[in-house]
């Protein structure tokens, strides 16, 4: 009898197997973060104060990116930063979140931050958080903040 390679078993348990990968690639570790503009964080500004727009509110606690700038640090080395909409020269994070200007967000890192240009575009990618919150280290108060975020440096597009 001439030799036939065997491949019932493997067959067999790649399909055994299938449904667990679909599975897989439609959790929400497989998609990719969601890309929000600083244009599309808040539906208003008024006079009451800020509200979030829809999107924002419907990605509160997942994956998402941000592209902006880093603003200059309070001090060299932490691990947090404010990521900006355009370069600043200097730290926009000291008031109030009455006060709270609409194109920043804090990001809080995996790890320690050196600081990079301030002219270099980079895109943040964390777990967005929503609300007034102080942190209890700082005392500063932020809007909106990414957790646990990478980033990366990224050409103008």
């Amino acid at each position: 009898m001439p030799f036939a390679p065997r491949t019932g078993g493997a067959r067999r348990r790649f399909l055994l197997a299938l449904p667990g990968m679909l599975a897989l690639l439609a959790s929400p570790l497989a998609r990719a973060a969601e890309l929000l503009t600083f244009d599309g964080l808040y539906k208003s500004n008024t006079v009451l104060g800020l509200k979030f727009a829809d999107r924002t509110l419907a990605l509160k606690g997942e994956s998402v990116r941000l592209r902006g700038y880093m603003a200059p640090p309070l001090k060299p080395e932490s691990k947090f930063f404010v990521l900006t909409r355009e370069p600043v020269a200097i730290c926009p994070f000291c008031s109030s979140d009455a006060e709270w200007p609409v194109d920043i967000v804090v990001i809080y890192a995996s790890k320690t931050v050196i600081p990079s240009n301030f002219s270099e575009r980079l895109e943040v990618e964390g777990r967005l958080e929503v609300g007034s919150y102080t942190d209890p280290v700082t005392g500063f108060v932020s809007q909106l903040r990414l957790r646990d975020a990478v980033f990366h440096k990224i050409k103008d597009q």
